[in-house]
């Protein structure tokens, strides 16, 4: 109950710092970030390569509210290479996971598949070296999907909702054109696209660079409003329509269902996020339209 307090606590300082920021003319362009390699460490992988008790120092703020990168870094080492002083961004998280290029993964050997950050589960294993310490992890070496963060009001703006799919614009010297690429909605976010290395590479992209959204197709679903008794029956029993403001970690907890069925207004926890994946439910943000 403590924990799920502080994350409402920490959720409802974020917004009041979002809403104290002089507000940007919005031109329907969507800022990009550039995201190079580096790690998320669970607090206790933080100490054993670090030491007991150990607090990661932060360096600067990154452009996600509350994020930051670290003054520590790590070497990741794979069976033909490693890769030296990888950035460790903060804070600690409920999982560790490390993000890397494929012109990376075939540097030191390795294979890690395509996933969306945080979803890690069944994703290749990796060791992190550090000053006090070494750690194995069995699972969290992934390449990152390209995502775009953004608040409910971008959202709603933009016309798309979390988990969507869209096609994305970059306009420069070599215009380019991304597919799947993910939208993650929160009202901890910053209206933001973030790519790798090597897709900045393709397209001559530079940090700073805009796109836009072409092609946004809906990929939320529209639950049929009239069904078979025996069929809606079973419906019901695994699909659970949350009608609060806030979803947090104790409330998926809580609910039984597979599917948790939200509205665009809902806030997300980040921790209820990881439970969710890890519960292996499914989140789904209803669009408010029927057929």
């Amino acid at each position: 109950m403590q924990e799920n307090l502080v994350q409402k606590i920490v959720e409802e300082v974020l917004q009041q710092v979002l809403k104290s920021q002089p507000s940007l003319q919005y031109d329907g362009k969507i800022p990009i970030g550039v995201s190079a390699r580096h790690v998320h460490l669970a607090q206790a992988e933080v100490e054993l390569l670090f030491g007991e008790n150990y607090q990661l120092t932060p360096k600067f703020e990154l452009s996600q509210p509350g994020q930051f990168a670290a003054e520590e870094t790590v070497v990741i080492a794979g069976p033909k290479g490693s890769l030296e002083r990888v950035r460790i961004l903060g804070p600690a998280r409920a999982l560790s996971q490390v993000e890397i290029s494929w012109t990376d993964a075939m540097k030191i050997g390795v294979k890690p598949p395509l996933r969306i950050s945080g979803d890690i589960k069944g994703s290749s294993p990796i060791t992190l070296i550090g000053p006090q310490g070494s750690v194995v992890l069995s699972e969290g070496l992934i390449i990152a999907q390209a995502h775009i963060h953004m608040s409910p009001v971008d959202s709603s703006r933009l016309q798309v909702v979390d988990g969507q799919s869209v096609q994305v614009k970059v306009e420069g010297i070599r215009p380019i054109i991304l597919s799947n690429v993910i939208i993650r909605v929160s009202e901890r976010y910053r209206l933001e696209m973030h790519i790798d290395t090597d897709e900045a590479n393709a397209g001559l992209i530079q940090q700073g660079a805009k796109a836009e959204i072409v092609n946004a197709p809906s990929t939320a679903r529209i639950i049929p409003m009239e069904v078979q008794p025996a069929v809606k029956q079973a419906e019901e029993k695994s699909i659970y329509h949350f009608d609060k403001k806030l979803l947090s970690q104790g409330e998926v907890l809580e609910i039984e269902a597979q599917e948790i069925i939200v509205s665009k207004k809902t806030i997300v926890t980040a921790l209820a996020y990881d439970k969710i994946r890890e519960l292996n439910k499914t989140l789904t943000i209803s669009t408010g339209q029927s057929e």
